[in-house]
């Protein structure tokens, strides 16, 4: 079973306002839509349209956490959410001329329910994958994810890693079947400019050192690398319109953690993880089937040699 797990679920709240927002004055618009939001409930969504079962984990609260249930609920998507007593935040994401999001912080996570999300590790099976993404509530501590990774290990389960900074770092020792930066996060992990491939191989590679065992890099409209202990491939679907970036990081690893459980293809999983992200990023919402498949044919996928 692949299990999400979402510390910071939100409401979605995306609007398109006609003209630009004029700040101090009244807006309106016609348009817009409510979606579950997360980094996480992102992966179980784009599971779904692999028809890959996930349950997805977390906490939810008030109003905003019962829509996310019962939308979820509805995808049938299995949840196992912990609910607690604020309300799960608004996310107000505005598309107009540019794109702007305005992210509350999310309720305070008690000791106890703290315990009580951890203790939901002790359900998990030998070659279970649990996907752990996004940001921190407030009230957890520093090393909160450690302490689950520890946890899935114990159960000889695998897991996936899709947070920035010392997060990510301090997970690669414990092995993450993927990690999954962006080029920009990468960048910030190093200190540096990434601005050759030579620079990106060798700071990929550098991961995989660390204990990944598959890390990608994505690169926006450049596409995105995949390496693993012995190879680095490049992917890259047929250019179209960006209309959505929000959520398209989450799709690749859907894609790629989906297809791996089944295949133990690392290309395989790699070509569905970039169709994955792409669909997203031509879509209003996160990825449906149909788009994936449509776009999983102008893949391709090359094999990249180190000079």
């Amino acid at each position: 079973m692949i299990y999400t797990v979402t510390l910071n679920p939100s409401i979605d709240y995306v609007i398109f306002p006609d003209e630009q927002i004029r700040l101090g004055d009244l807006n309106r618009f016609d348009k817009s839509q409510k979606f579950p939001g997360g980094k996480g409930i992102n992966v179980s969504r784009v599971l779904k349209a692999l028809d890959k079962p996930s349950i997805a984990l977390g906490y939810i609260g008030g109003f905003p956490g019962a829509f996310i249930k019962e939308t979820l609920e509805r995808q049938t998507i299995s949840t196992q959410f912990i609910e607690v007593n604020d309300d799960t935040r608004i996310n107000v994401k505005i598309k107009g001329s540019e794109e702007t999001e305005l992210n509350g912080s999310g309720p305070v996570i008690s000791k106890d329910d703290q315990n009580r999300l951890l203790d939901q590790m002790s359900d998990l099976n030998k070659g279970d994958i649990v996907i752990l993404s996004g940001s921190k509530p407030g009230g957890m501590p520093d090393d909160f994810y450690q302490v689950l990774i520890e946890r899935i290990h114990e159960k000889q389960a695998e897991f996936v890693i899709d947070t920035t900074g010392k997060e990510l770092m301090d997970a690669l020792g414990n092995q993450p079947l993927l990690a999954k930066p962006n080029i920009h996060e990468l960048e910030a992990l190093y200190s540096t400019r990434i601005d050759s491939n030579e620079k990106l191989i060798h700071y990929g590679k550098e991961l995989v050192s660390k204990g990944a065992k598959h890390v990608i890099v994505s690169m926006g409209k450049d596409g995105a690398v995949l390496f693993t202990k012995d190879e680095i491939y490049h992917g890259k679907a047929e250019e179209g319109q960006l209309i959505n970036s929000v959520g398209a990081g989450d799709s690749m690893v859907a894609g790629f953690t989906g297809v791996y459980s089944d295949t133990q293809n690392a290309k395989e999983a790699f070509r569905y993880s970039v169709a994955c992200g792409t669909a997203t990023a031509f879509n209003t919402d996160l990825a449906t089937e149909k788009d994936i498949q449509t776009v999983l044919k102008t893949v391709t996928v090359e094999k990249w040699e180190e000079n």
